[in-house]
């Protein structure tokens, strides 16, 4: 189901695509359900949306310094220590990851794509499990919305 179709049945406007100029990291959400734009942090290497009901989008690159690959990927977030971290499902490629699971009382779901240049392009969206019937549907497009240069 394309970004479109999602936006069109959940009756929003047009999506917003956001494109990071340090990293060119893409990607594309409903600006509506996420309409509070974080600060800009000072190495610019993205940005995270906020929305009323407690969900963020964040987008943003970083460069690959710990030579990290896609199963790296997962096996440092299954390792986490962090209290009510869990991931319940992990799928990794040539060169991209997915992750989704939880912390505490909210879902989260990880796609890492790794890119050009020894760049990883990243979106992680997280939000209460209270409203999954809300974000789910959302969930795949903005992953799948997410590329690099």
């Amino acid at each position: 189901m394309s970004l479109a179709t999602i936006i069109t049945t959940a009756a929003i406007a047009k999506p917003f695509t956001y494109v990071n100029a340090r990293f060119g990291t893409v990607c594309t959400f409903p600006d509506q359900i996420f309409s509070k734009r974080m600060p800009e942090p000072e190495n610019g290497d993205g940005l995270q949306w906020l929305s009323a009901d407690g969900a963020s989008v964040a987008c943003y690159g970083s460069y690959n310094a710990g030579d990290a690959t896609p199963e790296s990927v997962v096996e440092e977030e299954k390792a986490s220590t962090e209290p009510g971290h869990k991931v319940t499902y992990s799928k990794t490629g040539r060169n991209w990851a997915v992750l989704s699971g939880t912390k505490g009382d909210k879902i989260f779901y990880e796609r890492c794509v790794f890119g050009k240049e020894d760049v990883i392009h990243t979106v992680w969206i997280e939000y209460p499990a209270s409203f999954k019937s809300k974000y789910d549907p959302l969930v795949g497009a903005i992953a799948g919305s997410l590329k690099g240069p």
